[in-house]
Parts: structure tokens; sequence; C-alpha cells
């Protein structure tokens, strides 16, 4: 596991865009798993940036999302369809065709699961998945106590997870009780885990996905398993992390990241 200590998130968010942009460039076809929420904005933002200083082309580029909420369709303000066509595919050129994300008004939920990881296997599996680090553990919508093996399926969101999200609605009230989440196995197979952790709040659940027990009870935990996990996280969220093992960073994975 690599860790990449940025300044702040502006920084965090252009590290992660330096990575995804020179991986695009370098592959004709490269598929990418993509996250939702507060955290990937300032990704996506640096994304379209380079889009429009000509930088990358995503015309060859496939999308899969972690996630959607049960309940909404494409045309709801609050539906990740409408977040990110909103915060990134209406101001590039992916190809509609290439852009994958859960039905989250589907009648058929199992099928439309079963349906979604053949696609993701049909694209030759995720090349890079974002991910971001839920207060609780959680990665996609998996919250805890989701099974390591499971594949895409239709999960109960912790009550902790509907409360951090009821920023984005007009209060919890409004957050649904259901979403549609890639697997925690599905995410594993990714070729690469990019983890992106800002803000002193996830200092906590940074420290105890680096060095905790690997149990259901946290799934992040597991990607101390993968072979490929880099992650970019700001000062604050580092503060415990860099608290345990020394302010100098003296552990070799924590490197300072320089952004282009």
């Amino acid at each position: 596991m690599q860790i990449l200590k940025a300044k702040d998130y502006e920084e965090m968010s252009r590290i992660a865009c330096n990575l995804l942009v020179e991986h695009i460039q370098q592959n004709e076809s490269p598929v990418l798993g993509l996250a939702t929420g507060s955290t990937p904005e300032g990704l996506y933002r640096c994304l379209i940036e380079e889009y429009k200083k000509g930088k990358v082309s995503f015309h060859n580029m496939s999308t899969f999302n972690l996630d959607e909420y049960v309940g909404l369709g494409v045309e709801d303000a609050n539906s990740y369809q409408w977040y990110m066509t909103d915060k990134l595919f209406a101001h590039i050129d992916v190809p509609t065709r290439q852009i994958h994300l859960p039905n989250g008004i589907s009648q058929e939920v199992e099928q439309d699961c079963l349906d979604y990881e053949r696609q993701i296997q049909e694209a030759g599996g995720i090349d890079i998945q974002v991910l971001g680090l839920g207060l609780n553990g959680h990665i996609g919508f998996n919250e805890p106590g989701t099974p390591f093996s499971s594949r895409t399926h239709a999960v109960e969101l912790a009550q902790s997870t509907r409360r951090a999200n009821a920023r984005f609605f007009s209060g919890i009230e409004e957050v649904p009780t259901q979403a549609i989440s890639m697997g925690i196995a599905s995410i594993m197979e990714s070729k690469k885990i990019l983890l992106l952790v800002s803000g002193k709040e996830k200092a906590e659940a940074l420290y105890q996905m680096m060095n905790s027990e690997v149990s259901e009870s946290f799934p992040a935990s597991i990607l101390q398993t993968h072979p490929d996990v880099t992650v970019i996280a700001d000062e604050l969220a580092l503060s415990k992390v860099l608290e345990f093992y020394g302010e100098d960073g003296g552990i070799p994975e924590v490197e300072e990241g320089k952004a282009r």
C-alpha cells in the first residue's frame, strides 16, 4: 500500500487527477471505476480542466460507478446518475454508451446486479477503482458486516451513512434507506485502487483502515490485502496516522505527494 500525503483537499484532488490522466493517456481502452459524494468532486473538476485544455480525451474510456440509490431515477437530482452527469460526464467527451451505473429503479434488482457484474467482466475488468472512505469503514455502500465475498447487490444503508449523506438532501427523512452497490469482491478485483481521504473527521477511519485487523466489521480493512492500493490523503486525514508513526511521516509508505 502506497500512501501519498497531500497538503490539502485541492492537492489531493490534483494528485489523483494526474494519476488518472496518465493512465488514460497510456491505455487504448481504459476502464475506470468511479465514486460519488463530496470527496471526488475536486478530482472531477480537475479532469474537466485537463480535458478543456486539450490534454486528455475520454472518448475511449468506459466507466462503472460504485453505487446508486434505490428508488431514484436518472431524472432525480439526488440520484448518482444525475450527480455524475452534472459533475463530470456532461463536460467531457465520454460516449453515453460507455457509461455504466446500477439501475436504481429496477424491477428486477437481482438480475440487474448480475448483469452489472457481467458488463464489468465484458469490459475487461476495472483498471483503476476510485474509492472514498466512510466513517464506519464502508466502501461503496458496503456497510459493516457485508461479506468480503459480496458481488453487486442491494443493501440496507446504516443510519450513520444516511446521516452523513443527508447534507445532499432536504433532510435525513429524504435519504433512501437502500442502495445498489458494487460488492467488496467486485471492488477487490480492480487492478488498482485509488483511495481518496480528506478531512479531520476521516482521520480515525483512515487509521483503522491501515492498522486494524482485517474484518468484515470494518469493510475498508480488506484493502490491506489488495496488491496495488494508493491512498491519497491530506494532512488532516493523516493526522492520527502521523501521530502514531511520528510527525515526520517516518514510515516508508508515507510520501509527500507532488502535484504536477
